[in-house]
């Protein structure tokens, strides 16, 4: 495996721009050492974080095109937020060109953007290492980075929240995957967003 993650490191560092390939190494070792605090499998965590942003070596436009040639299906909600097309483009990229067999690494790949409800554990590990690797710097990432170490999914929460708040500020369209994930969040850890008596119809 170490001789594949070498392999696959030549590559990316040929076609990602240099600040790209840095961060997809922190990912990866970030991914690495939460699968460890977490109990997921490590390697596959390290590699799923490796190739998350593979597909972000390309413009949207040529994403777009990309897409069609991979067979990936652009629907609506995909085409109303481009800047989260690389990960579904990544994953087909991951499976064709780098031969990635494992789903659950795949799907790492795909959902990193936008998230998912019923998200597996690699799943949430690669969505929260891609905000959390050493290179980010943001207000709030340090307590962000604090809360991933104590619990992983307040640590989404916490994430989701602040996503949110941003495209809400920007007036941008959010993927419905994003919401979905976090109504799922919120319902696993027993609370709720409304509640009946709350509501007056």
């Amino acid at each position: 495996m170490p001789s594949d993650y070498e392999k696959i490191k030549n590559r990316l560092e040929k076609i990602l721009p240099k600040k790209r390939y840095i961060h997809s190494l922190g990912v990866a070792d970030e991914a690495r050492r939460l699968a460890a605090i977490y109990g997921a499998d490590e390697d596959k965590a390290y590699l799923a974080g490796l190739l998350h942003d593979n597909a972000k070596a390309y413009p949207i436009e040529k994403q777009i095109a990309l897409c069609a040639d991979y067979g990936v299906k652009l629907d609506d909600a995909l085409l109303q937020c481009p800047p989260v097309i690389h990960g579904f483009l990544g994953r087909a990229i991951a499976k064709k060109d780098y031969k990635i067999k494992d789903k659950g690494i795949l799907n790492a790949i795909r959902y990193h953007t936008v998230g998912r409800a019923g998200m597996s554990l690699l799943e949430k590990i690669i969505y929260i290492a891609d905000m959390t690797e050493p290179s980010r710097d943001f207000d709030g990432v340090e307590d962000l980075r604090r809360q991933v170490d104590a619990d992983l999914d307040e640590a989404l929460i916490m994430c989701i929240r602040e996503q949110l708040a941003v495209q809400c500020g920007r007036r941008s369209t959010i993927h419905p995957n994003m919401i979905c994930m976090w109504n799922d969040l919120i319902l696993n850890k027993g609370e709720r967003i409304w509640k009946m008596k709350d509501c007056k119809l």
